[in-house]
């Protein structure tokens, strides 16, 4: 030991051979450190303690109106976000009136690959899970209702009028207890065929009732919660999500095939709100906002190609119609309505290019508007077109058609100002003439002419015709005109 404090200066003796100013800078870096260490130290103590309370989280997602693209995306990105999260519970809050096939399977798809259990509540009191919304409540690991909710009416819906097989092309609408089953064409049968048997699989993965699964398919039954519960459709009723956690805790449900005991009474409530890209997606897959921008996009490229170079026009029209054709490729559409709208707007280009005087625009606007009402089925909560919308899309493209016709009828009226028609009955004057040929002074050009025999320079003479580079002309007094 005294061997290793020889080479050691004393505190005193260090302080008295170091000048000042480094005795301070020494200080302040050492401090600067200290600072920096126990920085560090309380963000790895935050981010763990962050990641231990993760577990105790509950998060809420809300599904508030129809199920469309938009909405699918934000509950399956919500689940993913649960597990990326490391979350205790999923609850999803349903209130719809129903939706599309293709993206309530997608929304089951998550839920059933889901590490994460998924609770379905129907909430709050008087909401309803119709249609599309019976389909997420069987699939829900838990199932709860809110007091004077209710659930049902899942029937498919043909998109159309067309008998497609379910979950490619139909959607589900409402139903009734009174609803008699589906009595149409072989498809129609295969629609409802499959979608009992993919409710029925979800109430026996779930151990529901399978039963009136069926009926709710084929008869469009509906229940309160109530009598969902009475009848073994949900696990128990649920004033508020405090309440959902309650009884949910200690239940046992599987994931990936394995019971996983609930542990949910301490779980802390984290609502997860949809993004920017969730809203926009919502706005641009609306049907009435995509039919505006269909028709947006093609009035802006029109109008580029009328005035080229104008650029502005183009611009908009072009980001509107691959925005609308977006929009389009990811909702059911009819077929029908798409050609009339198509057909619509080739005739309006048709009277822009070859003036009709209003027969081909005004025909066009009709098949435009009559294609709006077929675009998209009226029956599908969600998916149809209001009737505001189509009026300004007529009127808007009716009062193109009539501008264009305007314009046609006031040029065709209007004296011809520039060609060859505009010189036939122009009044020129001679310059020099001899033996029925000579000179002609006409709008400031010198012109060769021919006419009659004896002209004397100076007489007014009228152009009645064009031969090559010649004028045919006669004394402004004859009544010869062209």
């Amino acid at each position: 030991m005294p061997c290793l404090t020889l080479w050691r200066p004393a505190p005193y003796i260090y302080n008295m051979t170091l000048p000042w100013h480094i005795r301070s800078v020494a200080s302040s870096n050492a401090a600067f450190l200290r600072l920096v260490l126990f920085a560090t130290m309380a963000v790895f103590g935050a981010l763990a303690l962050s990641a231990q309370d993760d577990g105790r989280q509950a998060i809420v997602l809300t599904l508030e109106d129809a199920v469309t693209p938009a909405t699918a995306d934000y509950l399956i990105r919500g689940i993913a976000e649960a597990e990326a999260r490391g979350a205790g519970l999923v609850v999803i809050r349903i209130d719809t009136p129903g939706g599309l096939v293709t993206s309530t399977r997608e929304i089951i798809s998550a839920i059933l690959d889901s590490n994460v259990p998924v609770a379905a509540w129907v909430a709050p009191s008087g909401a309803r899970a119709a249609s599309a919304g019976t389909y997420l409540v069987y699939a829900g690991h838990v199932a709860a209702m809110a007091p004077s909710t209710h659930l049902g009416a899942a029937t498919p819906v043909s998109m159309g009028g067309g008998s497609l097989p379910f979950g490619e092309r139909e959607t589900e609408g409402e139903g009734n207890e009174d609803a008699s089953p589906p009595s149409g064409d072989a498809g129609e049968m295969k629609a409802v065929n499959d979608a009992v048997a993919y409710l029925q699989g979800l109430a026996e993965l779930r151990g529901r009732n399978g039963d009136w699964a069926e009926r709710a398919v084929r008869e469009a039954a509906t229940l309160t919660a109530t009598r969902a519960v009475e009848e073994n459709v949900v696990d128990f009723p649920a004033r508020s999500i405090a309440d959902l956690l309650a009884r949910a805790d200690g239940m046992v449900v599987q994931i990936d095939g394995a019971d996983v005991v609930l542990e949910t009474a301490d779980l802390g409530v984290v609502p997860l709100d949809p993004d920017w890209r969730t809203q926009l997606l919502s706005v641009i897959t609306n049907p009435n906002v995509a039919l505006l921008l269909m028709v947006v996009g093609f009035y802006g490229i029109l109008f580029e190609l009328i005035n080229p170079g104008a650029l502005v026009p183009g611009t908009i029209g072009g980001i509107s119609l691959l925005t609308g054709l977006y929009a389009l490729s990811v909702l059911p559409v009819s077929y029908a309505g798409l050609a009339l709208i198509l057909l619509g707007l080739a005739l309006i280009v048709a009277e822009a290019f070859s003036p009709s005087f209003g027969v081909l625009g005004i025909g066009g606007a009709a098949a435009i508007g009559l294609g709006a009402l077929l675009l998209f089925d009226g029956d599908v909560p969600g998916l149809e077109v209001h009737w505001p919308v189509i009026a300004a899309v007529v009127v808007a493209s009716a009062a193109f058609a009539l501008l264009v016709a305007r314009l046609a009828a006031v040029s065709y009226r209007r004296r011809v100002v520039t060609g060859r028609d505009e010189m036939l009955g122009a009044v020129a004057r001679v310059q020099d003439w001899q033996g029925g040929r000579g000179h002609v002074f006409v709008h400031g050009e010198r012109w060769n002419a021919r006419g009659p025999d004896r002209l004397a320079p100076g007489t007014e003479v009228r152009i009645t015709d064009l031969d090559g580079l010649t004028l045919v002309v006669t004394s402004a007094g004859d009544d010869g005109r062209a």
